[in-house]
């Protein structure tokens, strides 16, 4: 008896000691790749070994790991004046992983390739009416423009290790979509309905092939990393047929207690006002959606895609078309109610305007700054700024694509752990 117990013994503190071996490693690749990945300009081995406290050694040994994995490369920097030989920097790979973001809204469905290093490699966008259509069926056409995607990264040198999809709705934590009533969906689980069709991702360790997430969260974390300098809380404002918003707090997304937050567009701005597509009454959507928008510009039944449909109400403004200009304004005093509500609630200082709102942001910027400075209790002191996203209309998809590279560089061992 003991000397099985003296051989258990002995194994566990091997296991153990293998565990903790592994673990270390696992901190070390992801706390080296993450200062190359946030490092402003490159830096060198020598560069990270300082700044993280890990010896050169150390550093070296996973750097070489890193590079081996297609996850790093090393460069020669940017020539330079005086003595001594520069080191060779480290930089984000742009032949390694890539993500996949997918975005399926009530009039396009589109698919974008972003890299490691953030750049977008690859994007298409569909243009279609898809509310006549079936979810099964407008996944499935979403499914061809992801197998294109895949083709393209592929020539690339890329490889996709995971998606994201954005739909403009109620998403619970295994991807069924609850309601997306500007689509018509309810209750539509959008994992079961891929599974029928071949992936278009690698399998990577710690990495769902398969994110569903809503649009609007995913538009903000797109705009939080686009920004790095920018602020980490913030309001972004997504307006398409119908409007929704994510909220960043302390660089985090605030999902809600159940992952539903961010529903401004079913915020009433007028209690008894216009019937909505969800059931109530006098939603914000109802006044400053885009339909609402081209409608009181006189443009109703126009069936213009949403980034067109921005463009068309912009060259009407810039030229000063009474109507349209009156339509912006109407809208943006719609949209600054409803925003100083949550400005108040959440105390933010900067509301984003992004999706469709994003290229009409000159004249939609004055009505809501305007209700904001007359409704925010702080305001006197501490005034919100009012800006345009910085990627617009691509937020949602680059953003989704965004969350697959950023679970890679938080953990970089699942991609060097994959089947090969």
């Amino acid at each position: 008896m003991t000397v099985v117990w003296h051989c258990q013994a002995v194994n566990s503190s091997r296991t153990a000691g293998a565990v903790r071996q592994g673990s270390l490693r696992e901190l070390n690749l992801a706390v080296v790749l993450r200062r190359i990945a946030a490092a402003d300009p490159p830096p060198s081995r020598a560069r990270i070994a300082a700044d993280t406290g890990l010896t050169r050694a150390t550093v070296s040994a996973v750097v070489d790991d890193l590079i081996t994995g297609r996850l790093v490369t090393e460069a020669d920097p940017a020539p330079r004046t005086g003595a001594g030989r520069p080191a060779r920097v480290l930089l984000l790979a742009r032949d390694g992983p890539a993500g996949l973001g997918l975005e399926i809204n009530v009039d396009y469905l589109a698919a974008y390739v972003v890299d490691l290093a953030g750049d977008v490699r690859h994007h298409e966008v569909h243009r279609a009416d898809l509310r006549p259509v079936s979810p099964a069926d407008a996944l499935a056409r979403l499914v061809e423009l992801a197998g294109r995607a895949r083709a393209a990264a592929v020539r690339e040198g890329l490889t996709l290790a995971g998606a994201t999809l954005a739909v403009p709705g109620l998403v619970d934590a295994r991807g069924l979509v609850r309601l997306a009533p500007n689509l018509g969906w309810r209750e539509v689980d959008v994992p079961a309905l891929l599974a029928a069709h071949p992936a278009v991702t690698e399998p990577v360790p710690g990495i769902p092939p398969l994110v569903v997430e809503n649009e609007a969260n995913l538009a903000a974390l797109g705009e939080l990393h686009a920004r790095p300098d920018g602020p980490r809380s913030f309001l972004h404002v997504s307006g398409e047929v119908g409007i929704g918003a994510g909220i960043v707090l302390d660089g985090a997304l605030f999902r809600g207690a159940r992952g539903w937050s961010g529903e401004i567009g079913h915020i009433p701005v007028e209690p008894r006002g216009r019937p909505c597509r969800c059931g109530g009454r006098g939603c914000l959507e109802t006044y400053a959606g885009q339909e609402a928008v081209l409608a009181a510009a006189g443009l109703a039944g126009a069936d213009l895609p949403a980034d067109t449909a921005a463009r068309r109400l912009a060259d009407l403004a810039d030229a000063g078309d009474p109507p349209t200009l009156a339509a912006l304004h109407a809208a943006g005093t719609a949209l600054g109610v409803a925003v100083a509500g949550v400005v108040n609630l959440l105390d933010l200082d900067t509301v984003v305007l992004g999706g469709g709102y994003a290229p009409l942001a000159r004249w939609l910027r004055p009505p809501v700054a305007a209700e904001l400075t007359g409704r925010v209790l702080t305001a006197a002191w501490s005034p919100v700024t009012v800006r345009a996203a910085a990627l617009g209309a691509a937020s949602a998809a680059v953003g989704g694509a965004g969350s697959v590279v950023r679970r890679i560089i938080t953990r970089p061992s699942g991609w060097l752990s994959r089947p090969t």
